[in-house]
């Protein structure tokens, strides 16, 4: 993911799916499909709605950001290092999978390789890999296994960075971008010429078709993968660098099912992404394209790190967090949340702290969530409420984040709308009255034992 370090630069180019290059391609034949079968498609993801987030890698060594090996400059030679010392000897992704579903998540994406180049699987392709270390064994297929036995879909981030590969060209995000003398810090300028010279060796050609064996491998050899999270489109690097058609293509070949994301450069195009993915922001609203509602999916981190970062003290409340899953999902939206492992294997104590609190909200509000969506607009939301809503059901779910002092809750426009409303955590009935075009509910002096209540109103 990318770096806080450098967000101006990134935000500045962020995914760069606006390329003169993605609006003149036209729609290939391998990709065609009417919107009712992509809808079919994405059916299961709109459907759940949360997913878990794991980036893990070389980096939780350091513990000190993902983007360790950028941020400090790191050569290869000094990053070897965390290479040979990587071995998750307490790894137990039984135990992962047990408690990303206590949370309520019905998905995982993995990070099978991020930035830094490493593999978390035994690709024929790079020594580079988790079965060179002392590890000693791929990593991917017995989370896959352990996640699939809890229920939960698979699904694969593959970094179409990669700073170890020796074709992979030097760019201003490269650990061993040349600077220009009486440059410092973040604000430097790239030492174009130097850079060139580095790369008369590195041929992207080599590199793309190094990424279409990669996904070929992942894609084939661990079953049905169900969202693949490709990451990410800059400035200096799109839709040409990395042959973004031609990977598509290859990842629909291998797995026509499965939903991609929008960071290949072809974000200007209908067919090459299925979902828009915000990144650690919060959509004014659904998000759209060409003025037109999209499926998305906003990805977050606990704290603000997407790797394990020791010393990171800005995690998030539960209620922070319980009340972003709400807003996401009254826009329309999936949150995917982060969970980055310690290099001994397990989940930051912060982060099992948070997944055990969510999911005591999610064992008796989760009903708010999966199947919802956002409500229709002839239904307002009172002050410091979001409303959720099930359109199969026909059931509106109004969360309350500052419980009313005076026991009752206004729905302005609401007068014969509402057949029966109760609080969901225990079921206990919501007695109401109409007054005007008004409907106001009855509500108990104590705020319900859950921590953020939630009010489910059947509708006529």
């Amino acid at each position: 993911m990318k770096t806080t370090i450098f967000t101006s630069l990134l935000m500045a180019c962020f995914l760069l799916p606006n390329t003169v290059s993605a609006q003149e391609k036209k729609t290939p034949d391998w990709a065609k499909e009417t919107s009712e079968q992509k809808e079919n498609r994405l059916a299961w993801w709109t459907n759940d709605r949360l997913g878990m987030f794991i980036h893990w890698g070389l980096y939780s060594l350091p513990a000190r950001h993902e983007w360790v090996q950028h941020n400090e400059r790191t050569s290869a030679d000094n990053y070897r290092k965390y290479f040979e010392h990587f071995n998750p000897d307490l790894y137990d992704p039984s135990e992962w999978a047990k408690k990303a579903k206590a949370a309520g998540m019905k998905y995982v994406v993995i990070t099978t390789k991020h930035h830094e180049g490493f593999c978390l699987f035994d690709s024929k392709y790079t020594d580079y890999k988790v079965t060179n270390t002392p590890c000693g064994r791929d990593l991917i297929k017995p989370l896959c296994d352990a996640f699939r036995a809890e229920g939960l879909r698979i699904g694969f981030y593959y970094s179409l960075i990669d700073w170890h590969h020796p074709d992979f060209t030097i760019d201003p995000l490269h650990p061993e971008c040349p600077r220009l003398k009486g440059t410092l810090g973040n604000r430097f300028v790239m030492d174009t010429v130097a850079a060139s010279e580095m790369n008369k060796t590195r041929d992207m050609k080599k590199y793309q078709q190094y990424m279409k064996n990669q996904l070929t491998e992942l894609l084939t050899n661990y079953g049905q993968i169900d969202e693949l999270f490709l990451d990410f489109s800059y400035e200096d690097k799109g839709d040409k660098e990395w042959d973004s058609e031609g990977l598509l293509k290859v990842i629909r070949q291998c797995q026509p099912q499965i939903i991609v994301d929008d960071r290949l450069g072809l974000g200007d195009t209908d067919w090459g992404w299925d979902f828009k993915t915000p990144e650690q922001t919060m959509p004014d609203k659904w998000v759209e394209h060409n003025g037109v509602r999209v499926p998305w999916e906003t990805c977050q981190t606990f704290s603000g790190s997407w790797g394990y970062y020791r010393d990171e003290t800005s995690w998030k409340s539960t209620n922070q967090l319980l009340t972003m899953l709400i807003e996401v999902v009254s826009k329309g939206g999936n949150l995917l949340l982060n969970v980055g492992p310690t290099a001994r294997g397990t989940f930051d104590y912060r982060a099992i702290d948070r997944l055990e609190s969510m999911g005591k909200w999610m064992d008796v509000n989760s009903r708010s969530i999966y199947g919802c969506t956002q409500a229709p607009t002839e239904f307002k939301a009172p002050a410091n409420t979001l409303l959720t809503y099930n359109p199969t059901a026909k059931i509106l779910y109004v969360s309350v984040f500052n419980w009313p002092t005076f026991r009752e809750l206004n729905l302005e426009g609401y007068k014969g709308k509402i057949k029966y409303a109760q609080i969901l955590n225990d079921g206990s009935e919501v007695q109401f009255r109409e007054h005007g075009e008004n409907v106001t509910l009855s509500l108990p002096l104590a705020k319900p034992n859950t921590e953020i209540p939630v009010i489910e109103v059947f509708l006529k």
